[in-house]
């Protein structure tokens, strides 16, 4: 990357995603409710299995559950911690 430019070197999502597993993530929906948890898994349909979960709304957290699946069309998009 020279002066700014964006790199032309293309991004494998699967790559990044196989990269986080064991970190702490995001996961935003849809809806706009956010997953905060230990990512365990993603699949190739981005359905997210986390542990040590916590459940925001508004930034506030809700509900807390030990283990969460969420099913991949419900996700807008996941962010590393």
């Amino acid at each position: 990357m020279e002066n700014g430019a964006p790199s032309t070197e293309s991004r494998d999502p699967s790559a990044f995603l196989s990269s986080i597993i064991g970190q702490v993530v995001i996961v935003k929906l849809n809806s706009g409710v956010q997953y905060k948890g230990e990512l365990q898994s993603v699949d190739g349909y981005m359905n997210i299995a986390l542990e040590n979960t916590n459940e925001l709304v508004n930034g506030v957290t809700q509900r807390t559950y030990g283990d969460a699946f969420v099913r991949g069309n419900n996700v807008m998009y996941i962010s590393a911690e």
